[in-house]
């Protein structure tokens, strides 16, 4: 069972599926290259996708009347053991 925030309770053994939320201003509409690195919103780490795509959501909300203010999902549990499925 979850938490409310998406987190996995104390006693439910489920997983870290570690994902990263950030975004920030590119430079084109049709490449991934950010206008000013220094700049950019870190929104969080969450443990899990779902959790991770309520936070990504809310940002780009937030965001939606600039057309050049991207965020993004990485799934960090990927980066961390490239190895699993």
């Amino acid at each position: 069972m979850a938490a409310k925030n998406g987190a996995p309770e104390a006693n439910d053994g489920g997983k870290q599926l570690l994902h990263l939320v950030f975004g920030g201003t590119l430079t084109k509409l049709d490449k991934v290259h950010f206008d000013d690195l220094s700049q950019l919103d870190i929104v969080g780490i969450y443990p899990n996708y779902a959790a991770a795509y309520d936070a990504w959501k809310d940002a780009a909300q937030r965001s939606v009347d600039d057309a050049h203010m991207r965020y993004f999902i990485v799934h960090l549990h990927r980066l961390l053991d490239p190895e699993a499925a």
